[in-house]
């Protein structure tokens, strides 16, 4: 049974050469995806398709994977698809993945203030109650 070759073998064996068109158009979607984080940031429904599209893309990355080795002699120098997918991990998924991450962190972090708010307004009628209480 073959091992997998390790992230610094594969690395070695086939060098990347981020002067191919479809590398380069690699980089700029997820500087796109990148801005588009931070700009959805102010309107939750683009959030959440922008959540999910990035989910589902990460989902098909086998599909992606396996459709790029049978094709990669039509757009690429050299095969980057590997069996084990390492290539599309590190180069499509994990990007995409940090993007969902910074989203999910952000939702955690607007969920605190609303708790913190939410906390604040019920102490503030908890006293105005008391206060109304003692005055009667």
């Amino acid at each position: 049974m073959a091992e997998d070759p390790g992230l610094w073998t594969l690395l070695e064996r086939a060098p990347i050469d981020w002067k191919e068109p479809w590398l380069i158009g690699l980089a700029v979607f997820h500087i796109l995806c990148l801005i588009v984080t931070y700009v959805s940031f102010k309107s939750y429904p683009l959030q959440i398709c922008h959540f999910l599209l990035m989910v589902v893309l990460v989902s098909c990355a086998e599909y992606i994977n396996e459709f790029a080795a049978m094709h990669w002699r039509s757009y690429s120098k050299q095969q980057y698809f590997d069996s084990s997918g390492m290539f599309i991990s590190l180069a499509f998924s994990a990007p995409l993945l940090c993007n969902t991450i910074i989203i999910v962190v952000h939702w955690v972090y607007k969920t605190l203030c609303v708790m913190t708010e939410l906390k604040t307004l019920q102490q503030k009628r908890k006293e105005s109650r008391e206060k109304r209480k003692k005055k009667e």
